[in-house]
């Protein structure tokens, strides 16, 4: 119920809301948003980034919440100083394309999510994209959480607002943020993975279909390499996941951990149903190729039927075409038409025969 009420409300904040539109940031083009929490309540107040970490640090409570979107080494150079962020998670954080993983710098974590988007098509082709993918890495402290966001989406705001609504959960500080945002991604590659399920099963029926095509072999394998790419965005965030969910690692306490096995679960949900997805992939494939076998085979005996066939008036023809003086019937009045009947006797013959066969 959680999960449709968080869809809900993306597909109507993306309607309404795009906080990554630099026009529309009050921040710039690279801080899609700062705000800051105290007590599950969001402060109306809009301050810098350096303003919000001094007020919240002043106050002893709260934190601040900072989004960021793709920025370069020298955007992030400020705000990696302010929060005293590692050089190496920086720097993961600026070049992305990094393995999911979860590390912990002192009393820091620093986590990276893949994120997967579903691309609608009207037709499934060889060449289609059906998984997009980006990165999202966050960085969470005792009073703050910095989200890096790559890609065309996974946009939190609509996050955001789901957490707003539930100020008990926010209360818990970062750490329940990060549970969101891990929940979130996850349950995105739920939605993925029952979308390319539909794809799957729509080649399926194709394959298995009367009038079945030989180029399904190319969205077959074009499916393969999309699921590929969801299960590199899924599988390695396993470990990671455990380890929040069983180690103790601050800013995570004893009380979020029972929300990240709750994820974790999901996860395994996932991975499961994509080694299903590639295991009934590769039957399909089988069974394509079995296909093209049995209709290559059945071309050939058809080939081989046709050729036999021709092969009767073609000796015939062959024989009589010979210049020799003294061959039988040569001269004889009805010798054209005999021979003319008996090729013709003898097709029908051999067609009939291949056709109660199966060969024709």
């Amino acid at each position: 119920m959680i999960r449709n009420l968080r869809r809900a409300v993306s597909r109507a904040y993306r309607k309404t809301v795009d906080l990554s539109h630099p026009a529309r940031s009050p921040l710039g083009s690279t801080v899609v948003n700062c705000v800051i929490y105290e007590d599950g309540e969001r402060r109306a107040e809009t301050f810098p980034v350096d303003e919000a970490l001094r007020r919240v640090r002043k106050a002893g409570r709260g934190f601040v919440w900072i989004g960021l979107h793709e920025p370069s080494a020298t955007e992030i150079a400020g705000v990696a100083e302010l929060f005293d962020l590692h050089p190496l998670a920086v720097e993961d954080a600026v070049q992305a394309h990094q393995r999911p993983k979860v590390e912990r710098y002192e009393e820091m974590l620093f986590a990276v999510f893949k994120t997967c988007r579903y691309v609608e098509h009207e037709e499934l082709t060889s060449t289609s994209e059906v998984v997009d993918t980006g990165e999202l890495m966050v960085f969470t402290g005792a009073d703050f959480v910095l989200t890096v966001r790559h890609g065309r989406h996974g946009s939190l705001g609509p996050l955001r607002e789901f957490l707003e609504a539930s100020p008990d959960q926010l209360a818990k500080g970062p750490a329940a943020v990060l549970h969101a945002i891990a929940d979130h991604v996850v349950d995105e590659y739920l939605t993925v993975a029952d979308s390319v399920q539909e794809d799957i099963d729509a080649v399926e029926s194709a394959v298995f279909s009367v009038h079945a095509a030989r180029g399904d072999a190319g969205r077959i394998y074009q499916l393969k390499r999309e699921l590929l790419e969801l299960k590199r965005a899924v599988a390695p965030l396993d470990r990671p996941l455990h380890a929040l969910a069983t180690v103790q690692m601050p800013p995570v306490g004893p009380d979020i951990q029972p929300y990240f096995r709750d994820v974790l679960d999901h996860l395994t949900r996932v991975n499961e149903q994509i080694a299903s997805l590639d295991a009934l992939l590769d039957s399909i494939l089988q069974a394509h190729l079995a296909q093209v076998t049995v209709a290559q085979n059945e071309d050939m005996r058809k080939i081989t039927a046709w050729a036999a066939i021709v092969a009767v008036p073609t000796m015939v023809c062959g024989i009589y075409g010979m210049n020799f003086e003294h061959m039988p019937e040569l001269h004889w009045m009805y010798g054209y038409p005999l021979v003319v009947g008996v090729m013709a006797v003898s097709c029908l013959l051999l067609h009939r025969t291949f056709r109660r066969n199966g060969w024709l």
